[in-house]
């Protein structure tokens, strides 16, 4: 790539975010549409875990892929491709006639996402090459996500209440349309000096695992061990695969050998338990809100504003702290702040009283708020630049896959709660162990965010990197000769 201006970096840095920003704001909008889905298709608790998980599935499955495409191909090429299959998903979104076919859209969005969010990443690490630099530009891609929880619940509510929810997905289009000629004009092409062969074996076990894992436990109360024992069997067998075949190829899609990091792999931990209680937090505070408090959409959406407030002040800050402090602060933060709101809903019913409802959903966005810098800026600052596609799509993929088994978690246990009972009358007790899980969630961010920052965790981070580096090195001197 080549040397930018500082106010070309600065233009690069806002059409990425424009990619973030309708992807975020595609999930944030969708949470507060699902009771209005689930009363225009008639869908059950499964289906309506289903119009989420087919996204954040599809999306977890393909990062990876996408990542190590962009190296290979260019991060340009990918990104552009990934804006207009988005779009072209969205529409179909807002077409589907019933609940199979908006599913399947959903999926079709995916694959667009899977090009967007971790490319993206891949060619801001490429452009702000200076780590203070770097970690500030993190910042502000942190804050975006805390603008699309900010704006979606009321976006989401004002269009749901007023044109109907087929309209949330109509955002996209003119936001989307935009990225893709400011992209032409204004993003240079990147790549990779080395390209990393397919690996569609290991795309394959990728795709097995985690679809087989997430219809186990979405299915589970409904179809019982019968059905989902089998599948999880399946995703077992896929994960024992994995680990067996990857080591072994020279281009693998999942290179073990980052894991060797302490800080890489914390933040990979990190980053599917804070998602998974992001996931989780939505869609009981939807249901809730609005299934039980009887709330309309846009009443429903501005409850959300007392979590999605701090989420979109603390990201910035979180970005700033972890560029002069590092990465331990902002996630000891982020740890106490989740658990402790998870904490007050479990064992203090925080959802029964306004004030208490108020205090928890600060918490969350305080927590979420930041979590988010200190994860990207982990994932990627330790490894070598010419493999920061492949580190990023790890860590997106980290993000979709938690949130997709929060969603699926929380979900099937909130389903095996309440049962045949009636909905409001079961709900706040239904929903106790699912607090519970996201209080766990939130305390695994805290002693991870403690453990993988240390000194032992950096010098295991210097060590993986001039493994890498080194391995490069010899696999270039062999190419040469």
């Amino acid at each position: 790539m080549p040397e930018l201006s500082h106010r070309r970096r600065l233009l690069v840095l806002a059409i990425c975010c424009m990619s973030l920003l309708i992807v975020s704001l595609d999930n944030t909008v969708l949470n507060v549409a699902l009771p209005a889905m689930q009363r225009d298709l008639h869908a059950s608790t499964a289906g309506l875990q289903w119009t989420i998980d087919a996204y954040t599935l599809v999306l977890a499955a393909l990062l990876m892929l996408a990542g190590s495409t962009a190296d290979r191909i260019g991060r340009r090429k990918v990104f552009l491709a990934g804006l207009v299959v988005f779009s072209l998903g969205s529409l179909l979104c807002s077409l589907a006639p019933n609940l199979e076919l908006l599913i399947a859209a959903r999926a079709v969005q995916a694959v667009g996402g899977s090009m967007l969010n971790p490319v993206a990443m891949s060619i801001i690490t490429n452009t702000f090459t200076d780590p203070r630099a770097r970690a500030r530009a993190i910042g502000v891609w942190g804050a975006v996500v805390g603008i699309s929880m900010a704006a979606g619940p009321l976006v989401g509510g004002l269009l749901v209440e007023s044109v109907g929810w087929r309209s949330i997905f109509w955002i996209n289009l003119p936001v989307g349309l935009a990225a893709l000629l400011l992209t032409l004009r204004y993003v240079p092409e990147s790549r990779a000096p080395k390209a990393r062969r397919p690996d569609p074996v290991g795309q394959l076990l990728v795709i097995v695992l985690f679809g087989s894992l997430t219809y186990a436990i979405i299915e589970a109360p409904e179809a019982g061990a019968a059905v989902s024992v089998p599948f999880a069997v399946v995703a077992l067998a896929a994960l024992l695969g994995l680990l067996r075949y990857e080591p072994r190829r020279a281009d693998p899609l999942i290179d073990l050998r980052f894991f060797r990091s302490a800080p890489f792999s914390g933040a990979t931990v990190i980053a599917m338990s804070a998602f998974a209680a992001l996931g989780g937090f939505l869609f009981l505070s939807t249901l809730y809100l609005q299934n039980v408090r009887g709330l309309d959409a846009l009443h429903a959406g501005l409850w959300m504003l007392p979590m999605a407030v701090p989420t979109f002040l603390c990201a910035p800050l979180s970005g700033r702290l972890v560029a002069s402090r590092g990465p331990r602060l902002p996630l000891l933060v982020a740890g106490l702040a989740m658990t402790l709101s998870g904490v007050l809903f479990a064992a203090f019913d925080a959802e029964t009283s306004n004030v208490t409802l108020f205090l928890g959903y600060v918490l969350f966005g305080i927590g979420f708020g930041f979590v988010n810098a200190p994860i990207t800026n982990t994932a990627v600052s330790g490894m070598p630049r010419t493999q920061a596609g492949v580190a990023a799509a790890v860590a997106s993929t980290s993000r979709q896959l938690g949130q997709t088994l929060g969603v699926a978690v929380v979900g099937a246990v909130l389903a095996a709660g309440i049962g045949s009972s009636p909905y409001r009358d079961t709900f706040v007790s239904a929903a106790v162990p699912a607090w519970w899980i996201l209080a766990v969630c939130g305390f695994a961010v805290l002693v991870l965010g403690a453990v993988s920052s240390g000194r032992w965790a950096r010098r295991t981070a210097e060590r993986t990197a001039d493994r890498l580096e080194s391995q490069e090195v010899r696999e270039a001197a062999g190419v040469g000769a």
